[in-house]
């Protein structure tokens, strides 16, 4: 396994991705215009869909970066994370991301950007102050790894996509209230009826759906870029290290939320793991200590 073993394919996840939300936001506005009998409802879809995708493509980065507080550091404040980001990035083959930091006790980070050349790597300010060294460039090594396996281009636009359509079927379940009331008054054949129950089904499963989707995406690209990041290094224990302290910190990250928890090296939400298959279902990351010790069963 290199530092591009998976790019290639995610390229390809990514298009695939962005194609299939273009069919569910068609196939909920078909079902729009059906329950409303108002064709006019595909057409809004498909422009909202394209209009997402692209705005999803060039602008969900700086939509994460705003989101999580992060600010941008100059060389100078701190020289040391510095050195470690450009001397990984020489033995990688990457081109220096933007680098930006959290004013946040608890320990994370967490790379976005749409690819090699408009990338960014942000960590806490309680990251830089926990890790030694060789904990910090197995940190920034995982990072990498997503920029370098194209990670963060799918990840990045998955926040924009799910949202959006977890927004499309909020709407569509208000509207279908309302639009109840008024058939509860007047009448309605039984045709309609089965559209609308199929409508208000498609509206509550498609986000979960979806939310599913991402959460799998991520557990999956964590492992590779841990095991990519141990390569890059040559050293699986300081990344393990790095994610003992991290996950034992009990210090919940101050600005998150659902759509971007997944980003992150380390579940930031703090609500602790299961151990059955439904609750790891529904987890941001694997476990972290399925990660650690996958990390020290490595042989480099």
């Amino acid at each position: 396994m290199t530092l591009y073993t998976q790019q290639s394919k995610n390229i390809r996840k990514t298009w695939l991705l962005m194609s299939v939300f273009l069919i569910v936001v068609v196939g909920i506005g078909w079902v729009f215009s059906q329950v409303y009998g108002d064709s006019s409802f595909v057409v809004v879809a498909v422009v909202f869909s394209l209009f997402m995708n692209f705005f999803s493509y060039w602008y969900s980065d700086k939509i994460v970066l705003a989101m999580s507080g992060a600010h941008p550091i100059k060389r100078e404040e701190n020289l040391e994370f510095y050195r470690i980001v450009e001397n990984l990035c020489i033995t990688a083959g990457l081109k220096m991301p933007k680098l930006y930091v959290i004013n946040d006790e608890s320990p994370n980070a967490f790379a976005t950007g749409r690819n090699e050349n408009h990338s960014a790597v942000a960590v806490t300010s309680g990251l830089l102050r926990i890790l030694n060294k060789n904990e910090l460039e197995g940190v920034i090594a995982h990072e990498l790894s997503h920029i370098g396996n194209k990670d963060i281009l799918i990840s990045t636009i998955v926040v924009i996509l799910v949202g959006f359509v977890a927004l499309l079927s909020d709407f569509f379940l208000r509207a279908q209230f309302f639009r109840n009331r008024r058939d509860d008054r007047e009448g309605g054949g039984q045709a309609q009826m089965i559209m609308m129950l199929v409508g208000i089904i498609l509206a509550i499963l498609t986000p979960i759906i979806a939310k599913l989707i991402q959460l799998a995406i991520s557990r999956k690209r964590e492992f590779l870029a841990d095991a990519s990041g141990a390569l890059l290094t040559r050293y699986p224990e300081g990344l393990a290290s790095a994610l003992e302290k991290i996950s034992r910190s009990p210090i919940p990250l101050k600005r998150v939320n659902n759509a971007t928890a997944h980003l992150y090296i380390s579940s930031p939400l703090k609500s602790g793991t299961g151990s059955n298959w439904l609750s790891k279902l529904f987890m941001t990351h694997p476990p972290a200590e399925e990660r650690i010790q996958a990390l020290r069963d490595l042989e480099i």
